[in-house]
């Protein structure tokens, strides 16, 4: 079973480690995060229309909202994983927009520097490190990694570009950012907006990048994470105050987007506080 070795929640996004040998359904972020193979077998990583191998001699970096999903290698011992989830606006402060985050390719090359650079951070998020150190230790990370990943890339693009214009998708997402949970009829969301099915589901991904279906997960995981770090209540009432009729049913919901039980998850968490 895939399982946590160290997670921390802080101002910057997440930070961490996973021991990992399951395949999650595609999924996506708010946050650009960044993947780096630090023991353990090679797996791979689907990311948008591209297929990528995760290795110890690369990084693999997914932008804010592209759909992605695990498929690993060893189904047994499974292999370590450090990962980032970076918040745009602590990423990029003076940034106006979230599409700010955005790298330059989506595979790039680990240099020696880079290489021993990670597996410092790695190791300082498994040491259960104090917040000034980890919180320099990231952000010196991030910012190699944002620079060699447009260094490397073979077409520039304005980092700022994208967005979401259609003022009917708009309502849509206000709709289910206001109570986001598993009850909620995207049809009937469709309607309020004065769209058919097809037109809604069409227009939000052209609009978006993704599927409604995925938007809302996304939403209903960071609700849930947010939960799981932030508070004591029992998992089976978090499930249930995300409109889940069961606690089991919550769980595997979880597993499948994040890898491991919520239990497991809640387990290794730590929140790190200015």
């Amino acid at each position: 079973m895939s399982r946590a070795l160290a997670v921390f929640h802080g101002r910057f996004g997440r930070a961490t480690v996973y021991q990992l040998n399951r395949p999650f359904n595609i999924h996506a972020h708010r946050e650009g995060h960044l993947i780096f193979h630090v023991g353990g077998m090679s797996a791979c990583i689907d990311v948008s229309d591209g297929h990528y191998d995760l290795t110890e001699t690369s990084v693999v970096a997914v932008n804010p909202w592209e759909p992605h999903n695990f498929l690993p290698t060893d189904l047994d011992g499974g292999a370590i994983f450090f990962v980032l989830y970076v918040n745009a606006e602590w990423f990029a402060p003076d940034a106006s927009g979230s599409d700010r985050l955005r790298f330059g390719r989506t595979q790039f090359r680990r240099t020696p520097a880079l290489d021993k650079h990670i597996r410092r951070t790695a190791a300082l998020v498994c040491g259960a490190p104090s917040l000034s150190s980890l919180d320099s230790e990231l952000r010196r990370l991030i910012d190699i990694c944002y620079d060699e990943s447009w260094q490397q890339a073979e077409i520039a693009r304005d980092p700022r570009a994208g967005g979401v214009t259609d003022f009917r998708v708009r309502k849509c997402i206000k709709m289910m950012s206001e109570s986001p949970g598993a009850e909620i009829e995207l049809d009937a969301i469709a309607r309020e907006s004065g769209l058919s099915r097809p037109h809604f589901y069409r227009l939000f991904r052209v609009q978006t990048g993704v599927t409604p279906n995925l938007y809302l997960n996304t939403l209903i995981m960071e609700q849930a994470l947010e939960a799981l770090v932030a508070s004591e209540t029992p998992i089976a009432d978090i499930g249930f105050d995300l409109g889940f009729s069961s606690q089991s049913g919550f769980t595997r919901f979880f597993a499948a987007n994040v890898g491991m039980a919520p239990t497991d998850y809640r387990r290794a968490a730590k929140v790190l506080r200015a």
